[in-house]
């Protein structure tokens, strides 16, 4: 697919957009806090075959194809900013019909924008999501600090992100691993979503319990399911592409039937 680069409010972003079903919804695809449209791989493709959906994919500001950051520094709410950034994404598209699938960072940024913008949201795919800061998180954040440190990982993300690397780990671990952050909690937002909600996780996750899942789907308004998979980690749709795919394509089935 052709991929483009957008200008929204002076930030350049890169997308790639499919929209060649007519009148069906777009999947926007929201990536985790090291990932990118071309980290996907074919899971988009496979999921809009499997739906007859459009898709959405975008690098967020430094990351992947999309310009540099200007700062590495994060404010405690940067994922509520870019639930804001998202709104104008479509707005600038012209995408009203919207079904969100995020990936951790992904998976919170898809559950605010279900609670500030509930008019575009027709569902929500949340996988690995957080709603608040765990201890498990933080050990989480400090081992992939780690072995950033310690691995090949510096050279394995620069395939995808080239010189941006070391601006987009100093910007999801210090946020992450700073005191200041052990607060942040989005829990009050959850009520606001009243669109229908899958929530998709790993029992093995190394970034976040199960409590993630039960305080997201207690608390919002709308319908809500979970998928917990056993023996699988933080990336469900990498471990069990088929799985995971099988399970959305019902989902969203069940949303475009109702």
């Amino acid at each position: 697919m052709e991929g483009r680069i957008i200008d929204v409010n002076g930030k350049k972003l890169y997308t790639e957009y499919n929209n060649s079903f007519k009148n069906k919804p777009t999947i926007v695809f929201l990536h985790d806090s090291l990932g990118s449209t071309q980290l996907w791989r074919d899971f988009p493709a496979k999921l809009a075959e499997a739906t007859q959906c459009n898709t959405l994919g975008y690098d967020r500001l430094g990351y992947g194809k999309s310009f540099p950051m200007l700062t590495h520094e994060r404010e405690n709410n940067y994922m509520e900013s870019e639930s804001d950034l998202l709104n104008d994404i479509l707005n600038e598209l012209n995408i009203n019909d919207v079904i969100l699938f995020g990936h951790s960072d992904g998976g919170t940024i898809a559950l605010i924008t279900a609670s500030k913008y509930p008019e575009k949201i027709k569902a929500i795919l949340c996988e690995a999501g957080h709603i608040f800061v765990e201890d498990v998180t933080v050990k989480g954040v400090k081992d992939a600090l780690e072995a950033y440190k310690t691995t090949n990982l510096p050279e394995r993300l620069q395939k995808y992100h080239g010189d941006k690397v070391e601006m987009i780990v100093k910007a999801w671990t210090e946020i992450w691993l700073s005191d200041r952050f052990r607060t942040w909690n989005i829990e009050y937002l959850m009520k606001n979503i009243t669109s229908p909600l899958l929530f998709i996780q790993g029992e093995a996750d190394e970034y976040g319990t199960l409590d993630q899942v039960e305080k997201t789907i207690s608390q919002v308004s709308g319908n809500a399911e979970k998928f917990i998979i056993p023996n699988i980690g933080h990336t469900p749709h990498k471990e069990n592409p088929k799985l995971v795919l099988e399970r959305s394509k019902e989902f969203i089935a069940s949303v475009l039937n109702s």
